[in-house]
């Protein structure tokens, strides 16, 4: 009898042990799955936050965003690193700020090897990796050490990429669209947008060149719409949908005067919407983020563990809330760079300045206010086509009407040189279009926001406030032809334009 008991005791322990590890290994299960999901980026070119239905815009009919919208979270205050393709992009895959990728801060630059992407940090833990279209770049990646595109192995489409991947191995896959950068291949008749229902900030001149061209823009950005459409179609036919984060963004702010490769919130503002597979029921958020906290984010989804010298914070904590608006009290604030975008000034020089935006106010701090921000004269060449060799008709319009009493003013916002130091008032002036630095009535306001953009590059060790070198003002620029602009046949028709510059000394 003893013996039988002891039998019985030891089948019992078993049975309960085994219960147990099968208890255990399907909670394993459960939470690999969870940490694992797919991840997939959908991301525009040259778009600016406002101009997508889902953000209110009353022209431009984006449905599969606003889809996404509708399920997900909506942030009204994203921002890139930089208002510039390279960096911007360089930034969100090493969560860090341009000021400490030495060569990475700059347009046609490289991104030293040394410096880690989350792409490859989830390749080497089973994730399936790979981008369509740009990636990182425009640059050159073999200067900094590496053997392929920072952003992953290129495919040409995501029908492609997923015929490749083993069976329930999770991806991340960066789509990277050609819309809506120019030239516009789409055109706002085709497209049926009517440019008279076109809202024109103003900053622009409102007329019907300005109108068409904003219309045509619209065009393309539904067009994105449509690439959006394609790739849900596709998670829904291959049934990893409700295994899929999905984000939808764009690089940096809209081509037009004042946006993209300006710190202007219309450089730096830009839409951001993710979907995650259970659904958020459309929560709007207002804190403040930026591009690069997808790398941390995705890193601690998929338990990664995140490297210290990722400046960038993990947006799981908002993406796992429940709430609106404000959550995190600690995000009320955004820091965002510039430095060389393209070679549009004489001996390649840049343009470096630093800004800080709250809810209330922009402050920008220039720090070589000697040259011109929009690119050496006559040319202009951070603003739209840099050498004016495709068409870019709010640009001409301006440039061909600047001496005009309606125009002069918004030309010279648009092209003039800018003091070391602006501010705005947000509340009084969401345009940016009058600076009240060293106004009495915003000293202690200047003074604070100064401060505070001050102690923040100091705690990211920016080389700008503690000294160092500054890689980025002398590397390479890898696309030679820019060096010796040859703006078209039109463009010197209409401006009494030579046939070629030369920004460099002949060697």
């Amino acid at each position: 009898m003893k013996r039988q008991r002891i039998f019985k005791n030891i089948l019992t322990f078993l049975m309960i042990s085994a219960l147990a590890g099968c208890m255990i290994n399907s909670a394993t299960e459960k939470e690999r799955q969870q940490s694992h999901l797919n991840v997939l980026i959908l991301m525009s070119d040259n778009h600016s936050w406002n101009h997508l239905g889902s953000y209110h815009d009353p022209v431009v009919k984006t449905p599969n965003i606003d889809r996404l919208a509708d399920r997900g979270i909506k942030f009204t205050n994203a921002f890139c690193d930089a208002p510039s393709c390279t960096p911007a992009r360089a930034a969100m895959l090493t969560g860090q700020h341009i000021w400490r990728l030495e060569e990475g801060a700059n347009l046609w630059g490289t991104l030293p090897s040394k410096y880690p992407v989350y792409p490859e940090m989830l390749e080497n833990a089973g994730y399936f990796v790979g981008h369509q279209g740009k990636g990182w770049g425009p640059g050159n990646y073999e200067a900094g050490g590496r053997d392929r595109n920072p952003a992953g192995d290129k495919y040409e489409s995501f029908r492609e990429f997923l015929s490749k991947r083993k069976k329930g191995q999770p991806f991340n896959y960066w789509f990277s669209s050609q819309n809506p950068h120019r030239p516009y291949d789409q055109n706002a008749e085709k497209a049926g947008i009517n440019p008279d229902s076109v809202r024109v900030p103003p900053y622009l001149p409102d007329n019907d060149i300005v109108r068409r061209d904003i219309a045509d823009y619209y065009a393309e950005v539904e067009d994105f719409d449509k690439e959006v459409g394609s790739f849900l179609g596709i998670l829904e036919e291959m049934g990893e949908i409700e295994n899929t984060i999905i984000i939808v963004c764009s690089d940096n702010g809209w081509q037009m005067p004042r946006g993209l490769a300006n710190l202007y919130e219309f450089g730096t503002k830009i839409p951001m919407i993710i979907s995650t597979p259970e659904s958020s029921a459309g929560r709007v958020v207002s804190d403040f983020i930026s591009l690069n906290d997808l790398a941390p984010t995705f890193l601690e989804l998929a338990n990664i563990p995140i490297p210290e010298e990722m400046t960038a914070k993990s947006l799981a904590p908002i993406i796992q809330s429940k709430k609106n608006l404000k959550i995190d009290p600690e995000r009320d604030f955004m820091v965002t760079a510039r430095e060389r975008h393209a070679f549009v000034r004489e001996g390649g020089a840049g343009y470096g300045g630093r800004s800080i935006i709250t809810d209330d106010f922009l402050y920008i701090r220039n720090y070589e206010p000697e040259q011109w921000p929009a690119g050496d004269p006559p040319l202009y060449g951070d603003v739209d086509a840099h050498m004016l060799h495709y068409p870019s008709p709010t640009k001409m319009f301006l440039l061909e009407n600047r001496q005009k009493r309606a125009v002069k003013e918004l030309f010279d916002l648009a092209f003039e040189k800018r003091p070391t130091e602006e501010l705005y008032d947000l509340s009084k002036d969401p345009y940016q279009m009058k600076n009240v630095a060293n106004l009495p009535i915003y000293y202690e306001t200047q003074k604070r926001l100064s401060d505070k953009l001050y102690q923040y590059l100091l705690a990211t060790e920016d080389p700008r406030v503690v000294g160092g070198e500054m890689k980025w003002i002398e590397s390479e620029y890898f696309f030679p032809s820019d060096k010796k602009p040859t703006p078209s046949k039109s463009a010197q028709e209409k401006l009494n334009l030579k046939e070629i510059y030369i920004y460099l000394d002949e060697e």
